[in-house]
């Protein structure tokens, strides 16, 4: 089963659910999860029937498209377009209500809409994002999990996620990087046969020997050989600014980056609404779309569907295997 939560209501979420079901033919059984209303509104602006039937709560079911809304947000006021805390309250809940279903139901795949993290967190959720969310939900410890990005040219896995720029050496060590390794080879290995991971360095030019730094010299080249004696097929350190060209061009089919920016601005810049975001370390397998709320495009029709069709398409290629 496909289970889509829309994420903040006001955002670009609720749309796009709505322009993809009447687009695609959904091969599974999904459960969207959020404010009804919103999806009825976007219906009448798109000019479409209703094509989701209305039930009390998430249960595993055979076919057809449901609407579950988590109690308590039937009279709640939202602001189309704009960031609200009721909007970080709407994603926080639906949240809850699919974490609480997916511990028992560990073979369905959760596809997330975009939330916004400040007003999550204005909510009253004390998260940095899904990624953090998700992690404390399945009481799997932050350090366990893992951002990886798939896109049309490589995938680019994060060691760290959301902290300051400031935090980031501190929280790159070895047993982070070989987990992070370890992770994404196994999730490639289902999807490709040969898998090949080049390894960013943290500072310029991968610190230059030393003298731009030395995390690469005692931290990540240990870090790489250890997992390499695991089996994992990984090199470097290498600069990112020419590991990125390298990878485009085939030599290595992963990336993993050292903090965020460093990953994902290069592959924004290839394929910004068309790679699927991904966390790697968790019990359930969850996609989601690699762009935030969008709140300028919102009842405009011109957001791009495609990060979200991909992350159909990610999410039925491993049901199709889980059979």
């Amino acid at each position: 089963m496909l289970i889509y939560t829309m994420g903040d209501p006001c955002g670009i979420g609720p749309e796009l659910i709505v322009r993809f079901c009447r687009k695609n033919r959904v091969e599974y059984p999904l459960v969207i999860v959020g404010v009804e209303k919103v999806l009825a509104l976007y219906c009448k602006k798109n000019k479409i029937k209703k094509f989701w039937q209305r039930v009390d709560s998430i249960e595993k079911k055979e076919k057809g498209i449901f609407c579950v809304e988590p109690k308590g947000l039937s009279g709640i006021k939202l602001r189309l377009g704009e960031p609200s805390v009721e909007g970080g309250f709407v994603a926080g809940k639906s949240l809850e209500l699919v974490c609480d279903y997916l511990k028992i139901d560990k073979r369905s795949v959760l596809i997330t809409g975009p939330l916004n993290k400040a007003t999550l967190q204005e909510a009253g959720f004390n998260f940095a994002g899904h990624t953090e969310f998700l992690a404390s939900a399945f009481n799997v410890p932050f350090e366990r999990v893992c951002m990886h990005f798939w896109s049309p040219s490589f995938g680019v896995s994060l060691v760290t996620t959301h902290p300051p720029l400031s935090l980031v050496p501190s929280l790159i060590t070895i047993d982070r990087i070989i987990r992070c390794l370890s992770l994404t080879f196994q999730f490639q290995q289902m999807f490709n046969q040969d898998v090949l991971i080049g390894v960013c360095g943290l500072n310029p030019h991968a610190g230059e020997q030393g003298k731009i730094g030395r995390e690469e010299i005692e931290i990540i080249k240990p870090a790489i050989k250890k997992a390499r004696n695991k089996g994992i097929p990984c090199d470097g350190p290498f600069p990112a600014d020419t590991l990125f060209y390298r990878a485009k061009h085939g030599d290595y089919n992963v990336v993993l980056a050292m903090y965020h920016d460093q990953g994902l601005g290069p592959l924004k810049l290839l394929h910004f609404g068309q790679s699927v975001n991904i966390t790697l370390g968790l019990p359930i397998l969850r996609c989601s779309v690699d762009h935030g709320t969008a709140y300028d495009l919102v009842g405009k029709g011109v957001a791009s569907l495609t990060s979200l069709e991909e992350a159909f398409k990610l999410g039925i290629k491993y049901l199709k295997r889980s059979v």
